[in-house]
């Protein structure tokens, strides 16, 4: 049987590849990539020549149709964002579905994923938390989320763009107050990676 591996991709340093994730991004029959350009820069630095197809938002329903013509034929396909582990605030639920619905294999591939390395670099209590990815910009579903944030009594983790960054923490100590412990942690992989508590 077919399997679909859901690779996880450094977030900014090459170097943060497993060896596991380059033996499947180099064995597998295809890769549906977020970006095939961001991917690219990846493959060419370890010499991988698996054939890149585009998987993003706007043609998962279309690629989740095709991956089922390929895991068919017997060709086993790997699943990757731009960076970090896929699913996470990334497109690929449907294709995985569609995956498990039909019976294929599927397999996660674990290595860098930005939510766990904020988590832990934090200092906040991680024996239990809850991740929101990003949040509604504005209107009730933003108010309604940040509501609910404040009544946990464990940690919350939330994706953010740095743009809007600035909004989401004035607006989280208006409705949380602002003794509540906050974390902010950008570029984790990167030379200019920044945690900033306060």
């Amino acid at each position: 049987m077919a399997r679909v591996y859901i690779v996880s991709t450094p977030i900014g340093n090459l170097s943060d590849i497993t060896y596991r994730a380059l033996e499947v991004l180099a064995a597998v029959n295809r890769v549906l990539a977020e970006d095939t350009r961001r991917t690219g820069i990846l493959f060419r630095h370890y010499g991988i020549t698996t054939p890149l197809y585009s998987a993003h938002a706007h043609n998962e329903e279309g690629r989740a149709a095709q991956l089922l013509t390929w895991l068919d034929a017997g060709e086993d396909v790997a699943l990757v964002s731009d960076a970090g582990t896929p699913l996470l605030s990334d497109p690929g639920a449907r294709i995985v579905q569609v995956a498990v619905e039909k019976g294929h294999d599927v397999v996660p591939v674990r290595g860098a994923s930005a939510l766990l390395a904020a988590l832990v670099g934090a200092g906040l209590p991680v024996e239990r938390f809850s991740y929101y990815g990003f949040p509604p910009r504005s209107g009730r579903g933003r108010t309604e989320l940040l509501a609910e944030i404040c009544k946990l009594s464990h940690t919350a983790v939330l994706y953010e763009a740095p743009g809007r960054l600035h909004k989401l923490l004035l607006d989280l100590a208006g409705v949380c107050g602002a003794d509540r412990p906050v974390v902010v942690a950008r570029e984790l992989t990167k030379l200019d990676g920044t945690v900033v508590r306060g």
